[in-house]
């Protein structure tokens, strides 16, 4: 892992290389993170992804070891910068997953970013502002980042706002944010929530005109598969995944979505 300066902001990168050496031998793959989750929380995802795909992540400013930025930043404007810093890596060309938050991200990235953008992966995320929201008391548990900080209470909650296996077996969820995630300061979080206020990829949806894979699960209490539907019908090029499962699947069950994931990837383009 390393440091690099892009544009005034400092981001903590980790890129794992493709096996043998020799530099990637597929098209790199770009993981955007959900919020309040440092690189690592992907990690048992990137265990189960084929050696021979070089993966890039990073930490968003005030989160994981980002430092935390002087001014707050937004979507439209950091999706640019995120370019640049592919560019500066050395990529021309990358696939991008976006988990949750990083889904958004994504989608501008996608469409500001084009060029630079291969194929693309939503997995358990929305179109930000405008869409069908989670209930009240689920919003409620995601305006603070104590499920990240607090094991306990994540073990308390993790069913009612993760779905899926989180509701029988809740310690999954804790120990999945609590061994992978790294910390950062309390008004990174409030930053990342910020980045996204009154964005909306809505009206965005048929720009993206990369092949592109939806992947969502039919108990999301976060972001209602509702929300998976309504991307396949707006984005020209895409196809719906939809899992028995919840919000954080991507890492708990990743030995069975990443073969999903890796086989859209490799898949022949079609003319």
């Amino acid at each position: 892992m390393f440091e690099m300066t892009v544009r005034g902001r400092t981001l903590r990168v980790s890129i794992r290389r493709a096996a043998g050496g020799r530099g990637p031998t597929r098209t790199p793959l770009l993981l955007l993170n959900g919020i309040s989750a440092s690189l690592e929380l992907l990690q048992p995802f990137v265990d189960e992804l084929p050696g021979a795909l070089e993966v890039i992540r990073l930490d968003v400013p005030g989160i994981g070891g980002s430092p935390l930025p002087v001014l707050p930043y937004h979507m439209s404007t950091f999706a640019p910068l995120v370019g640049t810093l592919v560019t500066r890596l050395g990529y021309r060309e990358v696939d991008v997953l976006g988990f949750s938050w990083g889904g958004g991200l994504a989608q501008q990235f996608a469409v500001a970013q084009r060029r630079q953008t291969r194929r693309l992966v939503l997995a358990a995320t929305g179109t930000g502002s405008l869409m069908v929201p989670a209930r009240p008391r689920v919003l409620g548990r995601m305006l603070t980042p104590r499920r990240h900080r607090d094991p306990e209470y994540t073990r308390r909650i993790a069913g009612e706002i993760y779905g899926g296996t989180m509701r029988t077996n809740p310690e999954r969820a804790a120990d999945v944010l609590h061994t992978y995630t790294r910390k950062g300061p309390r008004r990174g979080y409030y930053y990342q929530l910020l980045a996204g206020a009154g964005w909306s990829s809505l009206p965005l949806l048929g720009l993206i005109r990369r092949p592109t894979l939806i992947v969502a699960g039919d108990d999301d209490p976060i972001v209602p598969v509702i929300n998976a539907k309504i991307m396949h019908r707006g984005i020209p090029k895409s196809r719906l995944h939809v899992y028995p499962g919840g919000h954080l699947a991507l890492l708990t069950e990743a030995r069975e979505l990443a073969p999903v994931i890796d086989r859209f990837l490799t898949e022949p383009e079609q003319r």
